[in-house]
């Protein structure tokens, strides 16, 4: 249980690390948006984090994502890789990026795993070596130690340790893991975007490589690269059979900021941009949106809004509503309920999506 320090409602669905209720974020001024930006700057300042992006006089700019940080030379941007060595940018290039990688049998726990051709009926043969989940071969899940958001649940933030950002690998290492076997490359993380050009790098000298046969490519993102970016990424996809899996957090901007410690019009509109390509290959969808049910605060407002979205882009859109689990600075809340997971559910295709599904079923209460 928390008490919102604003309203004083005592709830279970209150997080001790925001101490306000997802009703007083909504409504939240200048001051308390403030204390929320205190909240994320020390939950960075411990892994030797930028609490903001630099911005200041001197420094060059990095433009992969929203927060475009204009490093001094020997800092670091937001992100903690891209880094200012005598005036040039380094760290996420083809050279170097804080990167890991593991093969993963398919089918897989994917997000898009219910519509992609690796785990579905959909693709073969073009996309697909069978018709079906594709038993026998393996996704490369490829893990970037890195990201351009701060979210307070992040279920994956051992990667901050510094001991874990410090080990690297170049694209040509990353590509030549690719075996036989592999009929699929994820790229996720933290999130690729803050290292994207290794990414890219490694993608392309893949396919290259593995010219005659299937080869997808496929990410998991917040969304936030630079709108080129996104463009060469979509492409990749669209080609080779892949899609792009945009994690939508939260619509309401305070929400938003709340839970990740940043803005969210650069992901809305990047989504809006990927969708306008769609015609290029309906199916298997070549995107795809999903959202963290995080109890009361990613509720059914938040869904309707976010599905609402979605649907004026294209009503086809696989939509997944994932199942939240207390982790990081949000290991008070409760699991999400499977009520609500429900009433979300019903939300959503209210909002006019044709298909919406509940993922993470295992962790709902």
């Amino acid at each position: 249980m928390a008490t919102c320090k604003k309203c004083g409602r005592v709830s279970e669905e209150t997080a001790k690390v925001l101490s306000l209720c997802a009703e007083c974020v909504r409504k939240a001024d200048n001051i308390r948006l403030g204390e929320l930006q205190e909240v994320h700057a020390r939950s960075r300042e411990r892994f030797g984090l930028a609490a903001l992006p630099p911005h200041g006089p001197e420094g060059v700019r990095c433009t992969l994502c929203q927060n475009e940080c204009k490093i001094p030379v020997g800092g670091r941007g937001y992100c903690g890789v891209r880094r200012n060595e005598n005036g040039h940018l380094i760290g996420g290039t083809p050279k170097e990026a804080a990167v890991s990688w593991y093969y993963d049998p398919l089918p897989t726990n994917c997000v898009a795993d219910w519509v992609c051709a690796g785990g579905s009926c959909v693709g073969y043969p073009e996309w697909a070596y069978q018709r079906g989940a594709e038993h026998g071969y393996m996704n490369l899940a490829v893990f970037y130690r890195a990201c351009t958001f701060d979210c307070l649940f992040c279920q994956n933030w051992h990667y901050r340790r510094r001991s874990t950002v410090s080990r690297t690998h170049t694209a040509a290492e990353l590509a030549e893991s690719v075996t036989l076997r592999t009929s699929c490359i994820c790229f996720f993380g933290g999130d690729p975007t803050c290292q994207l050009p290794h990414a890219l790098a490694a993608s392309k000298l893949a396919r290259k490589q593995n010219q005659q046969r299937i080869l997808r490519i496929c990410w998991e993102t917040n969304g936030s690269m630079k709108p080129a970016l996104l463009q060469e990424m979509m492409t990749l996809s669209l080609k080779s059979g892949g899609c792009i899996k945009f994690d939508l957090k939260a619509m309401d901007k305070n929400i938003h900021y709340a839970l990740c410690g940043v803005d969210n019009s650069r992901t809305l509109e990047n989504f809006a941009a990927a969708a306008e390509r769609i015609p290029e290959r309906h199916e298997p969808p070549p995107l795809v949106a999903s959202t963290l049910l995080v109890p009361s605060y990613v509720d059914e407002q938040e869904v309707k809004a976010i599905a609402s979205f979605i649907a004026e882009l294209d009503a086809n859109i696989p939509y997944a509503l994932l199942g939240f689990h207390g982790d990081f600075l949000m290991g008070d809340l409760p699991p999400t309920s499977r009520e609500q997971a429900e009433r979300c559910l019903t939300t959503a295709k209210a909002a006019g999506l044709k298909r919406v599904r509940i993922g993470n079923v295992h962790v709902l209460r």
